[in-house]
C-alpha cells in the first residue's frame, strides 16, 4: 500500500497547483473512490489532508447538491470563520492603534514605534487578540487605510495680501506678455556637491553593477555647484549659470545679464521692458539691497526698464521655474549618476528637454562673488527705484539712467 500512497502523492503534487480548492477536493475524492476500501485514509495521508475532507469529497461526488453551489468552492458558511467574527473587539483594538488622533496621546502604546503590520500584530497579540501581519494588512484595507507618505501641504501663517499679490503679479505678467515684452522667472537651485557622490534617483545600469559613489558626503576639492536659473515664460526656454563661488545678488544679476546677452536680446530685439518674477528671499530677495543695486546697473547698461514682482512669503514652490525647469526636469535628467565635475553638470543641464518643447542652455560661471557687500542708505536713495503703489516692498521698477 506504501507504493500506492507514493503514487497518489506524486500525482497530487503535480496537479494541485493548477486546481482551486474545490477541484483539488473532488480530485482527492475520485482517487479515493478508485482505490476502494481504505482509499480515504491512503489519499488523506498522501495529500496531507484530513480524512474528513476526503469523505466530504466522496459525498459531493455522490450527490452534487450536497456540495458547494455552482460558482463557489465551498458551501455558504463553510471554512474557518473570519477573526473579526470570533473576536468582535479586534477591529476596534486595531483602529485604536493606528488612529491618527492617538499620535500625541502619551498613553498610546505605539506612540514612539513605526506602525508596520508586524508591529501592530505583535501589539494586538499582547492585548489578547490572535492576529498575524497578513490579517492586520487585510483589516487595515477594510478600515480604509493604506500606506501613505508625508505630504508638504502645511504652509504656516499666510500673509493677508497673499492672494492679492498673486493677482497683481498675474496682471503684470499678462500686460508684459500682451505687449511682447519678456517675462522671466528666476531662482537658485540647491547647491550640489561636485564629485563621485551619491545622487538621488535611479538609472538603468547592468544588473549588479550600480554606479559607485563615496560613502561620506564630505565636500571635496571640486567644491559645490550653484545653479542659478532664468526661465523665459513665453519662449518656454531656460538659462542656467553654474557658479563655483557664492550665491550672492551679484551672481544672480550676472546670470540675468548672461541670459539677456545670450538668449533674451536675440529673442526680443525690440524689448524695452523686462519683468522678473522672483521669490521673496535668497540672493534675489525683496529686502536685499545689493539685488536692487545690481539690477539698477543692469537697467542702465541694457536700457531696459526692469520691473520685479516677488512672490509672497511661503509660496516659493509656486514659482514657475520650480516646476518648469529646476526641481523637476533638470533633477530627473541627472538622477542616479554622480555629478563628477562642473563641466558634467553644465552638460547635463543643457541636455534637459521636455516633450512640450522646453530647451535649456547652460554655462559655467568662473567668477568670484564675495559675500558681505554692504549698501549704504545714500546708495539706496540714489537708485532710480520706483516702488509700486501696491506693496512697494514686493513690486518695484528700476528705470535705466
Amino acid at each position: 500500500m506504501a507504493s500506492v500512497e507514493q503514487e497518489v502523492a506524486a500525482k497530487y503534487e503535480a496537479i494541485a497547483p493548477f486546481l482551486d480548492e474545490r477541484q483539488r477536493r473532488l480530485w482527492l475524492g475520485v482517487e479515493a473512490r478508485a482505490l476502494g476500501r481504505g482509499g480515504v485514509s491512503t489519499v488523506a495521508r498522501a495529500a496531507g489532508v484530513s480524512r474528513t475532507t476526503v469523505s466530504a469529497a466522496l459525498k459531493e461526488l455522490a450527490d452534487p447538491q450536497a456540495g458547494a453551489p455552482a460558482g463557489r468552492v465551498r458551501r455558504a458558511g463553510a471554512g474557518r470563520p473570519p477573526l473579526v467574527a470570533a473576536d468582535p473587539a479586534l477591529l476596534g483594538a486595531l483602529e485604536a492603534l493606528v488612529e491618527p488622533a492617538t499620535l500625541g496621546d502619551p498613553q498610546s502604546p505605539l506612540r514612539w514605534t513605526a506602525k508596520s503590520t508586524r508591529t501592530l500584530a505583535a501589539e494586538l497579540r499582547a492585548q489578547g487578540h490572535a492576529a498575524g501581519a497578513r490579517t492586520v494588512a487585510k483589516l487595515l484595507k477594510q478600515l480604509g487605510y493604506s500606506l501613505q507618505a508625508m505630504a508638504k501641504t502645511t504652509e504656516g501663517r499666510q500673509h493677508p495680501d497673499r492672494d492679492a499679490q498673486f493677482c497683481y503679479l498675474a496682471g503684470q505678467v499678462n500686460a508684459h506678455l500682451a505687449a511682447g515684452q519678456p517675462v522671466v522667472s528666476v531662482d537658485t537651485k540647491k547647491k550640489e556637491l561636485v564629485g563621485d557622490y551619491k545622487n538621488g534617483g535611479q538609472e538603468w545600469q547592468p544588473k549588479g553593477a550600480p554606479a559607485p559613489a563615496k560613502v561620506h558626503d564630505f565636500i571635496g576639492p571640486e567644491g559645490k555647484a550653484i545653479p542659478y536659473g532664468v526661465y523665459d515664460v513665453a519662449a518656454d526656454a531656460g538659462w542656467v549659470s553654474v557658479g563655483r563661488d557664492h550665491d550672492t545678488s551679484t551672481f544672480a544679476v550676472a546670470s540675468l545679464r548672461r541670459w539677456w546677452q545670450t538668449m533674451g536680446q536675440p529673442t526680443y530685439p525690440a524689448a524695452e521692458r523686462l519683468l522678473i518674477c522672483a521669490d521673496g528671499g535668497g540672493s534675489n530677495g525683496s529686502r536685499t539691497r545689493l539685488w536692487k543695486v545690481e539690477l539698477a546697473a543692469m537697467a542702465a547698461d541694457t536700457g531696459l526698464t526692469i520691473t520685479v514682482c516677488h512672490l509672497p512669503p511661503g509660496t516659493s514652490k509656486w514659482n514657475k521655474i520650480e516646476h518648469r525647469l529646476f526641481f523637476s526636469h533638470i533633477s530627473m535628467n541627472w538622477r542616479g549618476r554622480p555629478l563628477e565635475s562642473h563641466e558634467v553638470i553644465v552638460q547635463l543641464i543643457a541636455a534637459t528637454t521636455t516633450r512640450t518643447g522646453l530647451s535649456v542652455q547652460a554655462e559655467l560661471d568662473e567668477g568670484t562673488y564675495p559675500k558681505g557687500v554692504k549698501i549704504s542708505d545714500q546708495q539706496m536713495a540714489a537708485l532710480p527705484l520706483h516702488r509700486h503703489d501696491f506693496h512697494g516692498n514686493w513690486n518695484y521698477t528700476l528705470q535705466p539712467e
